[in-house]
């Protein structure tokens, strides 16, 4: 099975699960931009809790770590929920997708703001360059997109967009705070890197797809221009 129909399969099941729910925000008046900004929030929470653990927590306590990628998945719930509340709730606006996307990049900026303060402060500065890394990619993936769509194009290739960003580094900073505890002081394995190793995959795949999009469009623009 490609990677491709397993995202969508993955997609649909989520889908599935969620359309009581949507079906019940609809009823009740919530539109779309709430729910997007409610994602937004919910993203800040997270950042913010990153902040305190950054300033505040101890070294080799990833309680904060783990709390903030329980928040990130669930803020993750939003960023599907108002899509499919613009769309059966026939919602869909040019501005609503805008202001989607807009919130989107605050949101990401956001988190990997509180990741790499996190990281830094905690002292893990070759870490927090992996996680500057990793943000430099989340937003060229976005760019290239919005730019070739500005040119007329559908770019929409590559593995590492957002709900795969989302994923990877909730879950990631969620299984440091389960497990990291349970790895003693004398063993090889740094805690830490059950949430960098994530971060680390999203920083190679997500500048990856960044220039795999760039590469799209200039062979597509190229067949245009011949």
């Amino acid at each position: 099975m490609k990677f491709k129909e397993l995202r969508d399969g993955l997609q649909q099941l989520i889908y599935k699960i969620i359309n009581p729910l949507v079906h019940g925000m609809i009823k009740i008046g919530i539109t779309p931009n709430f729910i997007t900004t409610t994602g937004l929030v919910l993203n800040i929470a997270a950042a913010c809790v990153l902040l305190y653990g950054g300033m505040n927590g101890e070294r080799g306590d990833f309680s904060y770590i783990g709390w903030a990628g329980g928040i990130i998945l669930f803020a993750g719930l939003f960023d599907m929920m108002d899509g499919q509340v613009a769309r059966i709730g026939k919602m869909s606006s040019t501005f609503g997708a805008l202001y989607d996307s807009v919130l989107d990049r605050y949101s990401e900026l956001t988190v990997f703001f509180g990741i790499c303060f996190y990281l830094i402060m905690q002292g893990y500065v070759k870490s927090s360059i992996i996680a500057f890394i990793a943000l430099i990619g989340s937003l060229m993936v976005s760019y290239v997109r919005a730019r070739a769509e500005g040119l007329g194009l559908e770019c929409k290739v590559g593995l590492m967009q957002r709900p795969e960003r989302v994923v990877l580094t909730g879950l990631g900073a969620l299984c440091c705070g389960i497990f990291a505890p349970m790895l003693t002081d004398n063993k090889p394995f740094e805690p830490i890197l059950i949430f960098v190793i994530p971060l680390l995959f999203v920083a190679v795949f997500s500048n990856l797809t960044a220039f795999a999009r760039l590469n799209y469009c200039r062979k597509v623009l190229s067949n245009k221009e011949d």
